[in-house]
């Protein structure tokens, strides 16, 4: 029983020692954008220049997570994880100390690269530490990061530019990441997987280069000007480098990404219609600010703390996420709420500046709660029925189409604000183009609750339930 306890003491220390790392990965690709002004002034550049700082970051994330499972198995988890919080660490300290904006840039792109490597090897700690009649839990624990750092990154990174100096948004890392790398030493155990083969080159080209390209076009489709003769050659351009990357992982012996995983039903749907809610989620939080502020008249800091009722659905449901899961199992799970997390963000487009408070909020309240289940359901049966030998495979390609999926998302709220503004007739109010955008993402959202109509009932049933597997 003693050990039995201490195990599981150390299975929930490993998973909130990831969930840390993640939440310092996912709070740096947000809470700048509102310290952008005061940076750039800080290096005597335009506001529009600081941009390639916000990107830079992002793009680094999404370009190395390809790589992130060779090289955990090649040199061992525990020390890939724990140089990976050194970097982003050190390199945070660096962005604070700046002096120049090509210098924050290539500081920013290193941090980038640090993220890439923590943040799938620290999934990858707590999918072989523990077994997958706890995995709810665990999952549950590491998806919070990505639900509450989208929203508290806003409201968070403007107090700091008001109260403080932008330089303390990556101060704050310092003492997180020294506590997370002694504890990276202590808890996570030395594991490693030696591959037989050499590292795959041209795979990882391909991936990253795809990647690159389309996940540039996020970062253009949200800006102010917007040209649509690159956005329309980079999106060709990565989509044609996925598709000789797909047919290159099929052909050789020892892929860069190993796609086998996806003959499993259970992650497969994760990895389709997860990646349509995922979009659907990633784009409301880059919405909602900005049309309380065009449409309504809020202040940045006003509009960022409306947010917070997204936050308070997000806490609410945790508490019951895994009972539910336990009880109804997922394919019911993830088509009940799915549909409930649509017309939650439907929602958002009754939303106007005359409607009280309390209201508002209880709509953002559903929304935060109905995301934080179905993050935490698709995330779980991913790996629910993956064997332990193919674990890292899964997880890098998980992660790395998770990574592509949340920067579409503000592609896709872009683009839909951007129809919504066509839509509308030149007359309408500043809100309307958003309550279009609104309804255009709950429709992506909708179409991701058809994937799992095709799960079977017994799907992830050794995770929510300790039966045999049925994928």
């Amino acid at each position: 029983m003693e050990k039995h306890v201490s195990r599981f003491n150390k299975q929930t220390a490993i998973a909130l020692l990831v969930a840390g790392t993640f939440f310092m990965e996912n709070l740096d690709a947000t809470v700048i954008t509102p310290a952008v002004p005061q940076m750039a002034h800080s290096f005597a550049v335009s506001p529009v220049a600081l941009n390639s700082g916000v990107s830079a970051y992002m793009l680094a994330l999404g370009v190395f997570i390809p790589a992130s499972g060779w090289v955990a198995d090649r040199f061992g988890a525990r020390r890939i994880f724990g140089l990976a919080i050194a970097l982003f660490t050190v390199t945070s300290l660096l962005c604070g100390l700046a002096q120049s904006l090509p210098e924050f840039v290539m500081l920013r792109i290193l941090q980038g690269i640090g993220g890439a490597m923590m943040v799938p090897v620290g999934r990858l700690v707590v999918l072989r530490a523990t077994p997958k009649e706890k995995l709810i839990d665990a999952i549950a624990i590491l998806t919070w990061p990505a639900l509450v750092a989208p929203v508290l990154g806003p409201p968070l990174g403007g107090w700091i530019a008001d109260y403080a100096n932008w330089r303390w948004i990556f101060y704050l890392n310092l003492p997180l990441g020294v506590v997370a790398f002694i504890l990276a030493w202590l808890v996570v155990p030395d594991t490693r997987h030696e591959r037989g083969a050499g590292f795959d080159w041209l795979g990882f080209a391909l991936c990253s280069a795809g990647l690159f390209c389309l996940l540039y076009v996020a970062e253009l489709v949200g800006a102010p000007r917007l040209a649509w003769y690159l956005v329309l050659l980079l999106t060709a351009a990565g989509i044609v480098l996925l598709v000789m990357a797909t047919l290159h992982l099929r052909r050789v012996t020892h892929p860069m990404l190993d796609l086998s995983a996806l003959k499993l039903k259970s992650f497969a749907v994760t990895i389709w219609g997860g990646s349509l809610f995922r979009m659907g989620v990633s784009a409301v939080p880059f919405l909602l600010p900005v049309m309380f502020q065009i449409g309504f008249g809020y202040s940045a800091f006003a509009a960022g703390s409306m947010l917070m009722a997204v936050f308070a659905g997000n806490l609410a449901m945790k508490t019951i996420t895994t009972p539910i899961l336990r009880r109804f199992g997922f394919r019911p799970v993830l088509i009940v709420n799915g549909l409930l997390n649509a017309l939650a963000i439907a929602a958002c487009a009754v939303i106007g500046g005359g409607m009280p408070v309390p209201a508002i909020c209880a709509i953002l309240f559903v929304s935060g709660a109905t995301r934080s289940m179905q993050f935490t359901a698709f995330n779980t049966l991913a790996f629910a029925d993956v064997p332990q030998a193919e674990m890292t495979a899964a997880n890098t390609l998980f992660s790395t189409l998770f990574q592509l999926a949340m920067g579409l998302g503000i592609a896709l709220g872009a683009i839909s604000w951007r129809l919504g503004e066509v839509m509308a007739p030149p007359d309408a109010s500043a809100a309307l183009p958003f309550r279009i955008a609104f309804l255009l993402v709950a429709l992506v959202s909708l179409l991701g609750v058809a994937d799992s109509l095709t799960l079977s009932r017994e799907a992830g049933a050794n995770v929510s339930r300790g039966k045999p597997a049925k994928v």
